[in-house]
């Protein structure tokens, strides 16, 4: 049997084109609140910068259950008020999942990132950046999982045009 057989019994076609179909989706509207989990966590170099890179995971509301959320947390920053923004972003995703990165005080690594962060859900603050004709959602704030089982996630709908610093 051949790796190139379908399903169907045909052969896949040997051509130099192919569309795998699907489209574009639109970002989870801004000010929405979701329940979600870092699914990944390690520590990224581009272009001489280092960075926390997380991927998030949505679980909830059902809408948006299983979308992806990518977050770069820019420790390293060399701007010292935007490095210390992100530390602190850093330090409320780490208490929110028990808080062994601030208990160790050390900085953090792969190992210590993914034993720290991995699978703990809470409530993401998602907003949405727009760049040239590309969107997508960042996280304007974390906040713990008990927050999601009080108030069910709410969409405010805002007609004011942000503009993101990067």
């Amino acid at each position: 049997m051949s790796f190139f057989k379908l399903s169907t019994g045909e052969t896949a076609a040997a051509s130099t084109t192919f569309e795998m179909g699907g489209g574009d989706i639109e970002p989870i509207p801004k000010n929405t609140n979701v329940l979600a989990a870092v699914e990944e966590a390690k520590i990224s170099e581009y272009q001489g910068e280092q960075t926390i890179n997380l991927k998030w995971r949505v679980l909830k509301p059902e809408a948006y259950a299983k979308r992806v959320i990518f977050q770069k947390i820019k420790c390293w920053d060399t701007d010292k008020e935007k490095a210390d923004k992100a530390v602190q972003m850093l330090a409320a995703i780490d208490a929110n999942c028990g808080g062994k990165l601030m208990k160790s005080g050390a900085e953090p690594t792969d190992m210590g990132l993914q034993s720290a962060l991995l699978n703990k859900p809470m409530v993401l603050n998602l907003q949405v950046w727009a760049i040239d004709d590309k969107k997508g959602n960042w996280i304007k704030s974390v906040s713990p999982a008990k927050a999601q089982a009080k108030a069910a996630p709410v969409v405010v709908e805002d007609d004011l045009e942000e503009t993101l610093p990067f």
